[in-house]
This record gives structure tokens, C-alpha cells and sequence, in this order.
């Protein structure tokens, strides 16, 4: 299946409110889910390490290079 060659997405946090695991102007991985993101959530791995759901108005969708995103993946 195509599950591992897709692009990861990730997303910049402009938002946390009342969220104890969010921390603004911080990228998180962004798990597929579009059943959910039909309902205005994205699937977030936060702080907690652990995926939740989160509005799609608390992040904003980044495109990073290879590079970047291989060194964000490695440290979480």
C-alpha cells in the first residue's frame, strides 16, 4: 500500500487553547484522517506524544523540505 511513501504532513500550532499538550509556534505531525477533517479536526501527535483530535483553525498546514521533516520525525 501507499501508506509509507506518502508525504507527511505537518502543521505550525497558532492556537492552544485549553490545550495542556499544544504549544503555539510549534510543528506537530499531522496523522491522515479524512473522516475527521471533514469535521474541521485535525489528528495532531502532541506533546504527549500520543494523536488527538484538534480544530483545523489551531494549525496552520506547512509544507517542509525532505530534510526537515526527517529531523522531526527523528526527535519525536
Amino acid at each position: 500500500m501507499a501508506g509509507e511513501k506518502e508525504k507527511k504532513k505537518f502543521a505550525l500550532c497558532i492556537e492552544n487553547k485549553d490545550c495542556e499538550d499544544l504549544e503555539k509556534r510549534k510543528i506537530y505531525q499531522v496523522l491522515p484522517d479524512e473522516e475527521v477533517e471533514k469535521e474541521g479536526y485535525l489528528r495532531v501527535i502532541d506533546e504527549s506524544g500520543v494523536d488527538y483530535l484538534y480544530p483545523q483553525s489551531y494549525f496552520i498546514l506547512v509544507q517542509l523540505p525532505q530534510e526537515a521533516q526527517e529531523a522531526l520525525l527523528a526527535v519525536s
